[in-house]
This record gives C-alpha cells, structure tokens and sequence, in this order.
C-alpha cells in the first residue's frame, strides 16, 4: 500500500525523474483516422474526436495526483514518464489562447482516470478546457495508445496528437519534460498552418 504524500505537483527538478525512452508505441498512429466513440468529457459533453471540424490538440497523461493524497505508488516519481501530469496540464492552460490563435480549434486532455476525478483536477487546476476519460479504454484499445501498468492500473503513457479532420497528422512521443510539451506543439503548429 502506496505511504508516501504527493510531492509539490508543480515544482519537479527534471533532472532527478527517469525520462521515458521511445519504445516505438506511437509510430503507427501519425495518418491514421480516429474511431467514431463519444468520450465523456469533465464539461459534461460526449465528445467524438471524429466528428470535430478543424484542428484538435489532445495531450494524453497517466493521471494527475492531489496534493492531499498518497501516490500511487511509493516510486511513481522513478517510473519513466509517470511525473508530470499537473505540470503538463498547466502548460497546456498557460498557453491555451496560443494554442487557438496558432490553429488548434479545439483543445483536449485525455488520461483513463474516471470524469468525476478529472473534475476535480480540471477546477483546481483552472484548465480552460476539458479532459476527456478512455476509463473503458476504447479510444486506446481502438488507436493502440501506448499504455504502462501500475498499481493493476491501465495509464497511458504521455504523448500528444494534433488531429485535422478526424485524422492524426502529428504525433508527440515520448513527451519530456512534460511541462515543456504545450510549447512544443505550439512550435509545431505555428510552422505547420492548416
């Protein structure tokens, strides 16, 4: 049974937290079209990725933590690519108007926490966007997300997509520091106009 207290979520020295290495689970995905599945979104829409017009950005984490709450497990930090959901998710909110004017119609997170959990996040964090639950796994099954096991759970491993008219033109993965992935896909998206 996991002890230890969630650290300070924002504050990561990236220097001590193990990167995650490119195990080629995300090559396929950059052409391919998304499925037709309505996911449960924490403003309370079913939203299909496939039925979006224009631009879409979706990060996809493991799960974000509470401060007030144990971790997961006790080495989460030392799991590569666990750290980092609240400070990706914050970069995401912090450059959320950057991301519009450069393109991105719409803006998602994604992680297989339940919605009732990713409210909670989505409030105290202020995100200015919804996060969207695969809690039954269908887009990762459906798209063969990469995914790591922990604590009998099926997380996702961080990545981030830019989706034009229900396909995948871009692909971000692995994604570290986490707290530099909005930027980098606002580079993207500004040297790749629609």
């Amino acid at each position: 049974m996991p002890t230890a207290m969630n650290p300070n979520l924002h504050a990561v020295d990236w220097s001590k937290i193990p990167a995650p290495v490119d195990d080629g689970g995300a090559r396929h995905l950059e052409g391919l079209q998304v499925p037709n599945l309505a996911l449960r979104a924490t403003d309370g829409r079913l939203v299909s990725l496939d039925k979006l017009s224009g631009r879409s950005v979706v990060y996809a984490y493991p799960r974000t933590g509470r401060p007030d709450q144990i971790a997961l497990v006790d080495d989460w930090d030392m799991v590569p690519g666990a750290r980092g959901c609240t400070p990706q998710s914050c970069e995401f909110r912090d450059h959320h108007g950057e991301l519009l004017a450069a393109g991105a119609a719409h803006v998602f997170g994604l992680s297989t926490q339940d919605t009732a959990y990713q409210q909670e996040a989505a409030e105290r964090l202020h995100l200015p966007f919804a996060i969207l639950s695969d809690e039954k796994l269908m887009l990762t099954e459906a798209l063969r997300l990469p995914t790591m096991e922990v604590a009998g759970l099926t997380l996702l491993k961080r990545l981030a997509l830019v989706i034009d008219e229900c396909r995948i033109t871009k692909v971000f993965y692995p994604v570290f520091p986490p707290d530099r992935n909005a930027a980098d896909v606002l580079v993207w998206l500004k040297a790749n106009p629609t």
